[in-house]
């Protein structure tokens, strides 16, 4: 990214008590092409499916306008006279918060009728300038929404809500008017101070965790919390495949050793490769985590050192369907995940050499050639992860 940080998204949401649906609804998409951040939480009105048939209509609209760079007020006059509106309230039926981060970092937030976003630069709140935009035209005719624009630094962290946060505890005996805006970013600001640089999705968790026990954990209306924290990156290396020319292997251990962040070896031969141009002993570990995977081996020095092709493999079908709130075993597979979960920038060196066992005809077809499982792995964690993924044939 043109920018010196990390943007590290992550929600978390809790449904109306007795509901099987959330009617808040939170997306963001990642335009690599423009290398541009959007991210959209709507509040359905009322709550379970119907509620978030509304948020999930004016969440996609928001993203899908906001990427062809409409004008704000444009933007929110075609979400607001899309959506119906209530008859007997006269009140639009969905509510929300569009975040637009551009590549050189620059922050435009639009919002209509949610909890004003909250700003925190480190621990500190921040309070920016916003601009009124009223709409001139349609049934909405003389709303108003409101704009902020800014820049971030690193460590700066945006918080949106839904009013499930700010209205939880309400009528009771410590929040008669419910938990408030001021209380979540006092809340907010006491977490940073105690832990500087806590995920954006475990401070999603806590806020809506504590929302949560506000309303004596029965929800009286749908609790979202979006994080979004720009922070120094986390980097990443996984080498796979012995170099086309035995001439590079010491090069490959050089890059190893030299690389600043966590380091995967995925490949008996690579990790040979490793272990005897630095000269440090292989240790194999005889426990099967993953029945279907070798176990890893261990190098000193090397984060996780497991087999080639196959884990690979199960890496990428891992990735398909993992969320947050998959719970990843202890297998090699499962422990790449995480490592690229807490990665941001991940950098693939793929060794071009062909690996005689996989020219087998009798090997099953999908065993297909490493640089295509790698390439799929990649596109997902830039897709679905907002990864940046670099590559490197050696």
């Amino acid at each position: 990214m043109g920018k010196d940080f990390f943007i590290e998204i992550n929600s978390q949401q809790r449904n109306h008590d007795g509901q099987r649906i959330c009617g808040d609804v939170f997306l963001y998409k990642y335009v690599q092409e423009e290398d541009r951040v959007i991210a959209v939480l709507s509040d359905g009105m009322g709550h379970g499916v119907k509620a978030n048939m509304l948020a999930t209509l004016a969440t996609t609209m928001a993203l899908n306008f906001t990427r062809e760079h409409k004008d704000v007020n444009r933007i929110a006059e075609i979400i607001m006279n899309t959506l119906p509106v209530c008859s007997q309230r006269k009140i639009s039926y969905a509510t929300f918060t569009i975040v637009d981060i551009e590549s050189n970092g620059r922050i435009s937030v639009l919002e209509y009728d949610n909890p004003p976003v909250i700003v925190l630069r480190g621990s500190n709140y921040m309070d920016i300038d916003w601009t009124t935009i009223k709409l001139e035209k349609g049934k909405h005719a003389g709303k108003s929404l409101r704009r902020y624009t800014f820049v971030p630094k690193k460590e700066d962290r945006l918080i949106i809500c839904s009013d499930g946060v700010t209205q939880s505890g309400m009528g009771s005996d410590a929040y008669p008017f419910g938990w408030e805006r001021e209380n979540v970013i006092k809340y907010a600001t006491e977490l940073i101070k105690g832990d500087k640089s806590i995920s954006a999705d475990a401070l999603a968790n806590k806020i809506v965790t504590m929302a949560n026990k506000n309303d004596n954990y029965r929800p009286q209306d749908d609790i979202s919390c979006a994080v979004i924290y720009f922070r120094e990156p986390r980097k990443l290396l996984l080498c796979t495949g012995p170099p086309y020319d035995k001439e590079k292997d010491r090069e490959l251990a050089k890059k190893v050793e030299e690389f600043k962040g966590k380091v995967i070896i995925c490949g008996g031969t690579t990790s040979d490769i490793i272990a005897r141009e630095l000269n440090r002993p292989i240790t194999d570990n005889l426990v099967f985590e993953d029945p279907e995977l070798p176990p890893e081996s261990f190098i000193q020095g090397i984060d996780l050192v497991t087999e080639g092709i196959l884990t690979l493999q199960k890496v990428n079908e891992i990735l398909k369907t993992y969320n947050s709130s998959v719970r990843l075993g202890k297998g090699p597979a499962d422990k790449i995940v995480k490592l690229f979960m807490e990665s941001d920038e991940i950098h693939f060196i793929i060794g071009t050499r062909i690996n005689i066992a996989h020219q087998d005809p009798t090997l099953p077809v999908d065993l297909e050639i490493r640089r295509t499982v790698v390439k799929r792995i990649a596109r997902l964690l830039e897709e679905k992860w907002l990864k940046k993924t670099t590559f490197e044939y050696i």
